[in-house]
C-alpha cells in the first residue's frame, strides 16, 4: 500500500543512518542564499526521501535518484535559488530525522492528516488523489462503490482499501499488494480491486495497454505535501510561493504528465 496513506509514528529509536545522494537544483553556490529560512546547510535545501518508492522517489537501476517528488523538490529549490541535497532515509525513521534537524523538509508523498498537522507544518499540496475501483475494460457491471456488494475484490488485508471494499459489501481475496491484485483481476478470479488512483495511473503509464479501467472513484481526496518541522513557517511560505509559480508556469503539470500521464497536482 502506498506510504502516502499510512499513518506511522516514527521515533528516534527507529532512526537509521541516512544514505545521501546529492543533486544540484540551481547553479547558485552562494552559501548565504536562504539564510532567512534556517537551513541545515547554508544555500542548500536538504530533502529527506526514501529513494525506494517508485515512481515518487527511486533509482532506475544503478542510476541517479529520480522520481515525481524528487523532480518537484528540485524545481522548488531552483525557484528559491538553492542547491538541493537528498538524504535517502527509511520511512520508519524519516519523521524522527526531521524532528532531530537532520534535514529541512520531507518530500515523500506525505499525506496531510489531522494527526500530522498537530506535529508538523505542511506546504500547499502538490499531489491530489482519490480511491478508485479498477476493473477490466469490458466489465460494465461495476460503476459505483455500491456495485461492489456481492462482488469479489483483491486487497491487502492491512490497507485502508480493504476497509473501503468490505464496507461497500465486497468479499475480499487477500493479496500481498497491487501486482498480485492485478494478476487476479486479469485472470478473472476477482471482479475488481480498490486502490489509490496514483497507483493505477503509474501502472497504466508504465504498462499500457493494460486492459484495465477506473470504474468509479471516491469523492474524498487525499492530499500530499512537503512536511516541515514546526517553526519553519518562513521556509514553508517560500516553498508555497515556489509551488504557486511552478503551477502557474505549467511545470507541475509537466512533471505529473511525465510520471502519470495525467495532472495529479491539483
Amino acid at each position: 500500500m502506498p506510504r502516502r496513506l499510512t499513518v506511522l509514528a516514527a521515533t528516534l529509536g527507529l532512526s537509521a543512518l541516512a544514505l545521501t545522494a546529492c543533486s544540484g537544483g540551481s547553479t547558485s553556490t552562494n552559501s548565504d542564499a536562504g539564510a532567512e529560512y534556517g537551513l541545515v546547510t547554508g544555500g542548500t535545501l536538504t530533502v529527506a526521501t526514501e529513494g525506494t518508492y517508485r515512481p515518487f522517489s527511486y533509482h532506475e537501476g544503478a542510476g541517479e535518484l529520480t522520481g515525481f517528488d524528487v523532480e518537484i523538490a528540485k524545481a522548488v529549490a531552483d525557484k528559491l535559488g538553492l542547491q538541493v541535497t537528498f538524504q535517502e532515509t527509511q520511512w520508519d525513521a524519516i519523521f524522527a530525522g526531521l524532528d532531530a534537524g537532520r534535514f529541512d523538509v520531507i518530500a515523500n508523498q506525505v499525506s496531510i492528516n489531522p494527526e500530522r498537522e498537530e506535529k508538523y507544518t505542511f506546504s500547499s499540496p502538490y499531489t491530489v488523489s482519490r480511491g478508485v475501483i479498477v476493473t477490466t475494460e469490458d466489465d460494465n457491471a461495476i460503476s459505483s462503490f455500491a456495485d461492489l456488494s456481492g462482488k469479489t475484490t483483491a486487497q491487502s488485508l492491512t490497507s485502508n482499501w480493504y476497509e473501503l471494499a468490505t464496507s461497500s459489501g465486497a468479499q475480499v481475496e487477500a493479496v500481498e499488494g497491487w501486482a498480485q491484485a492485478v494478476a487476479l483481476l486479469k485472470q478473472g478470479r476477482v471482479d475488481a480491486t480498490v486502490n489509490d488512483q496514483l497507483t493505477y495511473l503509474d501502472y497504466e503509464k508504465t504498462n499500457s495497454p493494460t486492459g484495465l479501467k477506473i470504474a468509479a472513484e471516491t469523492e474524498d481526496t487525499s492530499e500530499s505535501a512537503f512536511a516541515f518541522k514546526k517553526g519553519k513557517d518562513q521556509l514553508a511560505e517560500a516553498v508555497d510561493g515556489a509551488l504557486e509559480e511552478l503551477r502557474a508556469d505549467g511545470t507541475l503539470a509537466e512533471i505529473s504528465q511525465k510520471y502519470f500521464g495525467a495532472d495529479v497536482t491539483q
